[in-house]
This record gives C-alpha cells, sequence and structure tokens, in this order.
C-alpha cells in the first residue's frame, strides 16, 4: 500500500484557506446583524475528534445508515460502476471508514483503483492515513488537503482516469439550495462523460428523530459547536468564555432543515486579536453555525437534473432514513 498526502499550495492553485481567511470570515460573520459563521470552520484538529464521536452516539442515526447501505448494495454499486480502473476521490472524507467499505470490495472484484481522500483538515488527513496504515488494503492512497473547490481544480489538471467521486454523509445538507446547486455545477465542470458520483441525502423523517440525532443526551454535539469559539481563542486570539454560550439546534419545517446556533446568555464584548475587533453580543443573541438541510425524493431527482446529471440508481439502509444516490454525468452537458 502506497500512502501520501499533499497540502495544496499557492503554486498548485490561486487560494488557500489560511488563519487569514479563518479571521476574514469571523470578521464578516460576526458583523453583520444576524452574526453567522461558515460551518466548515468547526472542523478543527478538536473538532475532527468530537464529530467522530458524534458519528458513534446512539442518536446519530446517519453513519450507521450509511454503512447499512454499503453492506446492503456494495455488489450493486459495484456493476452500476461497470469499470476495471479508475479514481475514487472522496470529498470530506474523515477517516475514511465508510469508503474503506467500498474500496475493499472494489478490490475484491478485480477493479484497479487509486483512493484521493479531500479533506480541508490536515489534522483528518493524517488520521485516515493512519488508520489505513494500520488496517492496510492493497490500494494507492493520494491524500489532498484543501476544500473542495480546490481539491478538484487541481484533480481536473493532474489526474487522466475516469474518476468516481464520493461526497458521504449529509455533507450536501450544509448547504442552502442555491449554494448545493453551485457547487454540484462547479463538480460537473471539473468531471468527464461517463464519470460518476455516489451523494448522501438525509432523508425528510419524523421530526423528533431528527431533533434527537443533533441533540444528544452526552451533550457532544453542544461541545462541538462550542468548540467554534475555542478555536477563534486559540488561533486568532480571541477571549471569548464559552459558559456564556449555549448551544440549540432545531429542525425548521419551514426552511426543511436543522439549524444550529449559539446563544448569547449574557450581555457582553469579545475581543479578537486578528482581526483586532470587539464584537458585541446581546443577551440570547445568536450566532448560526450550521444548517443541515433533509430532501425528498423529488429534492433529489430535481438536483441531479439541474446539474448535470443523471440518476443511475438510488439505495437506502433497511429504515430509509437515509439515501446514497448514485448519478452519472450527461454526455453533452458543462
Amino acid at each position: 500500500m502506497k500512502t501520501g498526502y499533499k497540502i495544496l499550495s499557492p503554486q498548485d492553485i490561486k487560494t488557500r484557506g489560511t488563519y487569514l481567511d479563518f479571521a476574514s470570515d469571523i470578521l464578516i460573520g460576526l458583523s453583520r446583524d444576524k452574526k453567522s459563521i461558515p460551518c466548515r470552520h468547526i472542523y478543527d484538529r478538536e473538532g475532527d475528534k468530537l464529530f467522530r464521536r458524534i458519528t458513534e452516539l446512539p442518536e446519530y442515526y446517519l453513519t450507521r445508515c450509511e454503512y447499512d447501505i454499503f453492506q446492503q448494495h456494495k455488489d450493486n454499486i459495484v456493476k452500476s460502476i461497470d469499470k476495471d480502473r479508475f479514481n475514487v476521490i472522496e470529498l470530506g472524507a474523515g477517516d475514511g471508514k465508510k469508503a474503506k467499505v467500498l474500496l475493499k470490495h472494489f478490490l475484491e472484484t478485480g477493479m484497479d483503483v487509486t483512493y484521493i481522500p479531500i479533506d480541508i483538515s490536515e489534522a483528518a488527513m493524517k488520521n485516515l492515513i493512519n488508520k489505513f496504515t494500520e488496517d492496510p488494503i492493497d490500494i494507492t492512497i493520494k491524500g489532498i488537503v484543501a476544500e473542495y473547490s480546490e481539491g478538484l481544480k487541481w484533480l481536473s489538471q493532474a489526474e487522466g482516469e475516469r474518476n468516481l467521486v464520493l461526497f458521504l454523509g449529509s455533507n450536501i445538507g450544509n448547504a442552502h439550495e442555491n449554494e448545493a446547486r453551485t457547487f454540484l455545477h462547479k463538480l460537473r465542470g471539473v468531471l468527464n462523460p461517463g464519470d460518476y458520483l455516489l451523494i448522501g441525502f438525509d432523508l425528510k423523517k419524523d421530526i423528533d428523530t431528527l431533533n434527537k440525532a443533533y441533540n444528544d443526551s452526552e451533550n457532544i454535539t453542544a461541545q462541538f459547536h462550542l468548540n467554534l469559539l475555542r478555536r477563534i481563542n486559540r488561533e486568532l486570539g480571541g477571549n471569548f468564555n464559552p459558559d456564556q454560550f449555549k448551544y440549540y439546534g432545531r429542525y425548521n419545517v419551514l426552511t426543511g432543515a436543522i439549524e444550529s446556533y449559539l446563544v448569547s446568555l449574557k450581555d457582553h464584548t469579545v475581543y479578537i486579536d486578528m482581526p483586532n475587533r470587539s464584537f458585541s453580543f446581546e443577551k440570547w443573541e445568536l450566532i448560526h453555525t450550521e444548517y443541515s438541510f433533509k430532501y425528498t425524493y423529488s429534492d433529489i431527482t430535481k438536483l441531479a437534473e439541474e446539474t448535470g446529471f443523471e440518476i443511475t440508481s438510488n439505495y437506502t439502509d433497511s429504515r430509509k432514513y437515509f439515501l446514497d444516490s448514485l448519478w452519472r454525468v450527461n454526455k453533452g452537458t458543462k
């Protein structure tokens, strides 16, 4: 097994996430009347650890559902792809455990695949490489530490094989409808006719089930979001007191999303060294930290058609809580 990863630098692409990008997002987001911070900034080393704990919680069904899908449908996925040699490119790879189920099966059926995980977190990439080293399979791993758009741009210039892109979990759910459509258009733009995308969607379901998944009894989800304030303190010189905020996450029937916030518990002011600004918070004022949109079958069909893909197959878990949809790039669309 050959492993390694690359951190994209300005020489490789035009932009790269840095402390300055983080500080800029914080300045913009906390200066708004309705304060918000992009959810990607939750994922530092500590955020990665907390999220891995979330995926193991009994209330958080999403990860188990996707394992169920792969175990039930891995033979059908292989038959649908019908390629002997291709890249498996995973966006937001995390620890790569779910992808490994498919990768092992691809290899067992004689397919020649290269695994290219892309993740914004270097800590997550190191953990992925370590996990594959501890339990090796006969595959080449070429990891990329970058935001999705940066990694895909690099891949479009560097790789010539056919591709299967994995966008698993509920990653697409973090984007508004227009943002999701724009992202998928861009993804389509760097893929070739005949390439595939296996994309995960959390389906709309009982509201109590949804709310429990994002409000666990151990308060790990709360710590996951509060870690964003601790990260600002560590990396940008902030003086947030996380005890002065409370996590709140609930399903909004109007938007069709779990909406997550940090709620200020008192009137106070926070100073952040980078960007050298103070920010005032009123009691009960909100910082929006994340959306997690839920989908219907018709939503998924419409999204595929509008972004230049055709649905080859849909795979659901035994409870029909979650869906992995296999899309193929339409010929003649770009």
